[in-house]
Order: structure tokens, then C-alpha cells, then sequence
């Protein structure tokens, strides 16, 4: 016997429940899990495991994400939470990505993006073209993303990440001060060490062109330091991803090096890596 509270069965009525052609709810509860049990334990060509799984679930000792709840044993079968999503400095790559995470978002996953690579804004091209910046960039996803729900029933997360040595990093930082802009946006600079070091010495460090390398100015680092603090306790935004230290322990170097990180932050990704998460009680 699965017991439920009313706003878990709710819940369960309005996201995750199966539904007919008529949109009215053919699923029960123990259906549901024992949908996901199924599909997620097949792959173990052992009943006991599905009846575990089974077990771990009925009894709210731990839940699957919601693309699990929402697609496993069903024609999507997408069944990861987050993926992240590279983006090339290119107005092609930028907006190829766009369409990819409209399609995770469709299937029910979330996304991360790293903006570091794109050109900062006023900085051209060529002679003939310009460049709006990574800044720029953030309010069109958002707007399209919000247009696609996450798997047809709520909004997606997304989170963007800019490397605090890119010289619109200043302009990142104040991204989201208007409350209404980016709902379903999170932001995060990538500190490294020496900036770090830098606050710590309360000394300048370089701002660089992330397509030559070449160094475009100095800041405090202190002050924008202390301008992200201050950002964070007014709005929320942005957090703070350690990029040096979670290379560090990167488990797979030879790959490639980690991109960035899931749609609320839980983790550390490669380029087009997705991960899995759950709810342990």
C-alpha cells in the first residue's frame, strides 16, 4: 500500500500520471512505479532487481527525476535529467544549440550552457559584422525556452556560465537585476585561481579575448568580487562555479575537460554529457 499525501497525489495527477486520448488520467500510482521499475531494472535481466527498485520507490525511500517518472516504458524514453550543451563562437552555433535545448526541454530535461567563448560585445567579427555579446544572447534562450515546457508540464532550468576573465563579465554579473527578466535563467561566473588569488591580494587581473587569448584590460578583482556578492544577496544571481578545483577531479581528463555544469548546478559536465539525478529520502 503506497501512501500519499494529497499534494503528492496531486502532483502525481497533474505531471507524471499517464493519460488517454481524451487527457483524463489511466494511471494509478503503483501503475507509475511499476512502469519505471520495469524499464529502468530490464536492463538487469533479474526480477529481484525490479522488484527492489520497485520496493525503494513505493516506499518514498528514493525517487528517479522526472524524465524517469515522465518517459520511462513510454515512446520518449528519454529518461536524463540535464544535459550540457556547447556553444561555438559562431551566431550559427549559438543559435544550432537554441534548437537542441528546445528539444531537451520537450523531452523533460534541463540544460547548461557555457557562453565563455563568444565574442565580447562591440568586439567585430570581420569589418562588416559585429558582435551583441554573450549577454545578449541570454534573453533569447530564455524566451524560447519558456516556450517550450519541460516535458509538457512545467518550465525548464537552464543555467549559463561565463568565465569571470571574459570582458563582459561585469555586465553578466548585473544580468539578471531586473527581477522580471531570465524567471527561468540561472546565471554562474567561473572563478579560476589566480583570480581568486587575486581577491585574496586584492590585486588587478586580466581580462582576455576568449577567440586570441589576448589580454583586453585589467579589474580589481576584489571589487568584482565583492560586485557578485552583492548581486547574489540583491537577486540571487549569479553563483559561483570553482572551474579550476572541479577540474581537478575531473574522473575522465583524457576526454575532454568539463564544460560546465547541469541545469541547477549539481554537476560537473562534458560537452553533450547528461546526467541523472534523484531524490533520496
Amino acid at each position: 500500500m503506497i501512501k500519499l499525501s494529497r499534494n503528492a497525489e496531486y502532483i502525481l495527477k497533474r505531471r507524471y500520471l499517464g493519460r488517454d486520448i481524451q487527457n483524463r488520467v489511466s494511471e494509478t500510482p503503483v501503475e507509475m512505479f511499476r512502469r519505471v521499475a520495469g524499464l529502468v531494472a530490464s536492463v538487469e535481466q533479474n526480477p529481484a532487481w525490479e522488484k527492489r527498485f520497485y520496493s525503494v520507490m513505493s516506499d518514498l525511500e528514493f525517487l528517479p527525476n522526472s524524465p524517469t517518472l515522465l518517459n520511462a516504458g513510454r515512446l520518449s524514453g528519454q529518461l536524463s535529467s540535464c544535459f550540457m550543451l556547447p556553444v561555438s563562437d559562431s551566431v550559427a552555433s549559438v543559435f544550432d544549440t537554441l534548437s537542441n535545448a528546445a528539444l531537451v526541454h520537450h523531452s523533460g530535461g534541463g540544460t547548461g550552457f557555457c557562453f565563455s567563448c563568444i565574442t565580447p560585445a562591440r568586439k567585430p567579427y570581420a569589418p562588416e559584422d559585429g558582435s551583441s555579446g554573450p549577454v545578449a544572447f541570454i534573453s533569447p534562450y530564455s524566451e524560447a525556452l519558456d516556450a517550450v515546457k519541460q516535458g509538457g508540464i512545467r518550465r525548464g532550468c537552464s543555467i549559463v556560465l561565463l568565465d569571470v576573465h571574459h570582458p563582459d563579465i561585469l555586465e553578466f554579473i548585473r544580468a539578471k537585476d531586473n527581477p522580471r527578466m531570465l524567471p527561468n535563467f540561472y546565471l554562474a561566473v567561473g572563478v579560476t585561481d589566480d583570480f581568486m588569488q587575486a581577491v585574496l591580494s586584492n590585486t588587478e587581473y586580466s581580462l582576455k579575448d576568449p577567440g586570441s587569448g589576448e589580454v583586453e584590460g585589467q579589474l580589481l578583482a576584489r571589487r568584482v568580487f565583492d560586485r557578485i556578492v552583492a548581486q547574489t544577496w540583491k537577486t540571487g544571481d549569479p553563483g559561483i562555479v570553482f572551474q579550476d578545483r572541479v577540474e581537478l577531479d575531473n574522473p575522465t581528463p583524457n576526454i575532454g575537460k568539463l564544460a560546465g555544469v547541469s541545469g541547477c548546478g549539481e554537476q560537473p559536465l562534458l560537452p553533450y554529457e547528461s546526467c541523472n539525478l534523484g531524490s533520496i529520502n
